[in-house]
């Protein structure tokens, strides 16, 4: 009986197109300011959909993007139907993710400039939790996009210090935390807004009465920012 074959195992790539899903609440006029909204892990478009409305000032258009990674969840009650979550990263080869994350807000702008949706200048984008850190990695990685950033209970990418890829950028940037927040507490974010100031100028930094979750409280400091912006 012959052994194994001898040939090295070569792993290769393919490109393939996916649809990422989102959805949209146009704005009453067109080339209005838009707010793209990104849920955390395990959540959905429609989720987010609903924090965001309650975020941005009358005028704005929302778009509300779905992670490509689908999962199951457990049920809320024994016995009960499946449910499924959204994610955004997976530990295999991660940096795949990233480009993908990044191809889809490209695409949406692009999208809504041309058919008149959205004024371009005027782009804001929201992360909560694992979201954050990816919207920082596009913000800084293509500084001339969007107006402002908005950071709630998430990270700092882990190579902030180290990688060639960010640059300085003139969009304003917020993060909120919570002072109860499991996963970023106090001690884990307490150098952030330094952290941030490294490529923007512009950087706002306020904890909050929470745990990881987004209050009242954080939803009205948004809005207000955004009407500022």
């Amino acid at each position: 009986m012959a052994g194994p074959d001898p040939s090295p195992i070569e792993e290769r790539t393919l490109k393939a197109e996916i649809k990422i899903y989102y959805d949209l609440r146009p704005a009453n006029g067109p080339s209005a300011p838009l707010l793209i909204a990104l849920h955390g892990y395990g959540a959905n478009k429609k989720q987010m959909m609903r924090e965001a409305q309650q975020m941005a000032p009358d005028g704005f258009a929302i778009a509300s993007l779905q992670g490509f990674h689908q999962h199951l969840k457990e049920p809320k009650e024994p016995g009960g139907p499946l449910r499924f979550g959204f994610g955004w990263l997976s530990n295999f080869h991660p940096e795949d993710s990233v480009d993908v994350h990044h191809q889809a807000l490209l695409d949406l702008i692009q999208t809504l400039t041309e058919d008149k949706t959205i004024d371009p200048k005027r782009v804001f984008l929201l992360g909560f939790s694992q979201t954050c850190a990816l919207n920082y990695r596009f913000t800084f990685s293509h500084p001339e996009y969007l107006r402002g950033v908005i950071g709630i209970c998430g990270g700092l990418p882990g190579d902030w210090e180290t990688s060639e890829t960010y640059k300085p950028t003139r969009a304003a940037v917020f993060h909120l935390a919570g002072e109860k927040d499991e996963y970023y507490p106090p001690a884990r974010v307490s150098d952030y807004e330094a952290r941030l100031k490294l490529r923007s100028q512009n950087v706002e930094f306020k904890s909050y009465d929470a745990a990881h979750e987004i209050v009242p409280a954080m939803r009205e400091d948004v809005r207000a920012w955004l009407q500022k912006g």
